[in-house]
């Protein structure tokens, strides 16, 4: 395979799997740290850890924002 080839198979999957998270709800750190540099130039981004806990607690910590 050519080195084309192979770097069009990659972004294919990193597209796929963009779509799959969005899908199951997970968090996206690079988008999040990609928004945050673009939209606010001051403020520092989250650690990815950091970030999974936040997104978590977001999910979960609201009232009725789950059936059981």
């Amino acid at each position: 395979m050519s080195r084309v080839s192979i770097e069009r198979i990659r972004d294919g999957a990193r597209r796929v799997a963009a779509v799959v998270r969005r899908i199951i709800g997970a968090p996206d750190y690079e988008s999040y740290v990609a928004h945050v540099t673009l939209r606010h130039p001051g403020c520092e981004p989250l650690g990815r850890e950091e970030f999974a806990r936040d997104a978590l607690a977001r999910r979960y910590d609201r009232p009725g924002s789950r059936c059981c």
